[in-house]
């Protein structure tokens, strides 16, 4: 989840009815604490008071390893420093809750989780959260109508970035898509991605659009570009979460590029009304087939395959 500098009480109020409390959202006692490096960037590590029956190490080794797939998406971590702070849960499973915020507390990002005591290791190795809240580190603080971006691009970015790095196989996450995907898609009464803030649109609603964005730059450039050389450029320009920037900014980096003009102008149609996807359609042409299994003869599969493939 990502928080922007001005939504600090409305987490605050998520945090209070979920038994966690405190005068700020970077407060807590610290018990632990290590810095580790990856990507060109320092992330310090803090741990609150309570036990992780798996050990503190474990849960040190999956945030390396999110950092890790993170700065093989984008070419390194994005911003110079980060600050964790692991909250242990009593009696729970999991990596449970993210918070991401920008510039506090003299850390360009700063996340918060709470992690569960009970976690085992299979739970902590197939946790997608602390890589979806540390992608959130890429991209500029943009207003509240465009949260959807930021939530949609996190969970684009994601899975794609763990395949990248090793962790996840294609098929699996080209399956998650088939099955998630439809969530984002307008019903009766839509006004556009900045004015329905549904958890559908807000979260796969974004992706949706990152998703036609990816393939539509790679159809313009035939497979040359693609979303995540916009993303690269953004964060080169220093848009990352520490700035709070309009999104149209944000998106004329990325534009330029890919050297088309793909995110300024879906972000006019998307954002102001309902815009639909035949997905149907787009998985025949990408070549996924309605189980999650890939067809590599399709029209468009060298597009599916480029998005996954590590990048130059």
């Amino acid at each position: 989840m990502r928080s922007g500098r001005g939504s600090v009480l409305r987490v605050m109020a998520m945090f209070a009815m979920s038994g966690v409390m405190y005068a700020q959202p970077d407060r807590a006692p610290v018990v632990f604490s290590q810095t580790i490096h990856e990507g060109g960037g320092a992330l310090q590590i803090d741990f609150a008071e309570g036990a992780i029956d798996l050990g503190r190490a474990a849960v040190v080794d999956r945030i390396q390893m999110a950092a890790h797939a993170v700065s093989v998406y984008y070419g390194r971590f994005p911003v110079a420093k980060a600050r964790v702070l692991v909250i242990p849960s009593a009696g729970r499973h999991g990596v449970m809750q993210g918070t991401t915020w920008g510039a506090m507390s003299g850390f360009p990002a700063f996340l918060r989780l709470r992690v569960g005591q009970r976690t085992t290791a299979d739970e902590l190795k197939v946790d997608w959260v602390i890589t979806h809240e540390l992608t959130h580190t890429a991209l500029a603080s943009l207003p509240d109508d465009q949260h959807w971006f930021e939530e949609g691009l996190a969970s684009y970015v994601e899975p794609i970035a763990r395949v990248q790095a090793g962790e996840l196989a294609a098929k699996s996450i080209w399956a998650d898509m088939v099955s998630g995907m439809p969530n984002g898609e307008p019903v009766a009464g839509d006004r556009g991605l900045d004015h329905t803030h549904t958890w559908g649109r807000t979260y796969w609603g974004g992706a949706l659009f990152c998703l036609s964005a990816d393939v539509e730059i790679r159809r313009q450039t035939r497979n040359r570009y693609g979303l995540q050389d916009a993303l690269r450029a953004i964060v080169a320009a220093g848009d990352t979460i520490d700035k709070e920037m309009p999104v149209e900014s944000v998106l004329r980096v990325g534009d330029g590029a890919t050297h088309t003009r793909v995110l300024e102008e879906m972000y006019v149609r998307w954002s102001q009304t309902a815009v639909p996807v035949e997905l149907e359609a787009l998985w025949q042409q990408l070549g996924v087939k309605p189980d999650g299994s890939l067809d590599d003869a399709a029209p468009e599969s060298a597009i599916r395959r480029a998005i996954t493939a590590t990048s130059r």
